[in-house]
């Protein structure tokens, strides 16, 4: 690394840390102010620093905006990936990655049950939202209105006999997801198997995947599967954590 480069590095380490002044960032480097001066006006130039007095230097906005676009070019299927797996290792049962597609979600990605008894799903393939917990969890941390809205236009088709079939009955659901932070499908899409979802969320809080763990009832029953939810909740905060999310103390209800 050139020795310039070197230095710039460490000026910008050094004011993530807040404002400075230019005998400090001197001192961390080492160097006579005069050298640390050249140094400054050249990362002023290019907004990396700008000069918040006449004493104090602090980060300039060109690094927030390569934050920012750093942040948006990531694809959550690669980030989401790690996860999965260890998410699969751990629990040895299916795990989905799905987003949402009008009003329904669509799986993204796939870790395969380490059992012989599996549930059929596929990458690419959609299902309902209302009677799927990463349905329920893409569209939880809605706001009230949008929440309403979207539920009044669904069809509610009753694949089992647990499947929600009204708004009315979805909302509450909704409402329970946004309280306990996850979300359940207790034999809703199919008779066989249940779920577990949690969201995941972009640097700017908004939920724009979700990751589930599902398992055939005869392998595992709801108290063993509500068992693995701090595993999926891991599994979905570490993706977030990656894509820039940073929590905060629970919203209230927009």
């Amino acid at each position: 690394m050139s020795q310039s480069l070197e230095r710039g590095l460490t000026v910008l380490t050094s004011l993530a840390a807040g404002p400075q002044t230019l005998d400090q960032l001197a001192q961390r480097l080492g160097v006579h102010k005069s050298t640390a001066m050249r140094l400054l006006r050249t990362l002023e130039a290019g907004r990396f620093v700008r000069r918040e007095d006449v004493h104090h230097y602090r980060l300039g906005s060109a690094l927030f905006d390569l934050a920012h676009q750093a942040l948006e070019d990531l694809d959550v299927r690669d980030v989401a990936r790690p996860h999965l797996l260890e998410l699969g290792g751990i629990s040895g049962h299916t795990v989905h990655l799905a987003t949402l597609e009008d009003d329904h979600v669509i799986y993204i990605d796939k870790v395969d049950s380490k059992h012989p008894v599996r549930m059929y799903s596929r990458i690419g393939r959609r299902a309902p939202v209302h009677c799927t917990a990463v349905g329920k969890a893409l569209v939880a941390d809605w706001a009230s209105a949008q929440r309403a809205q979207f539920a009044e236009q669904l069809d509610y088709p009753k694949l089992t006999a647990n499947t929600i079939d009204s708004p009315a009955r979805f909302l509450a659901e909704l409402d329970r997801v946004r309280a306990q932070g996850y979300a359940v499908d207790r034999s809703e899409h199919e008779d066989f198997i249940h779920c577990v979802g949690a969201p995941i969320r972009n640097h700017r809080g908004e939920t724009i995947a979700a990751v589930s763990l599902s398992a055939p009832k005869v392998l595992l029953d709801f108290d063993g599967l509500l068992g693995l939810v701090d595993d999926v909740l891991r599994a979905a905060g570490g993706v977030s954590a990656e894509l820039g999310w940073q929590p905060t103390e629970k919203r209230k209800e927009p």
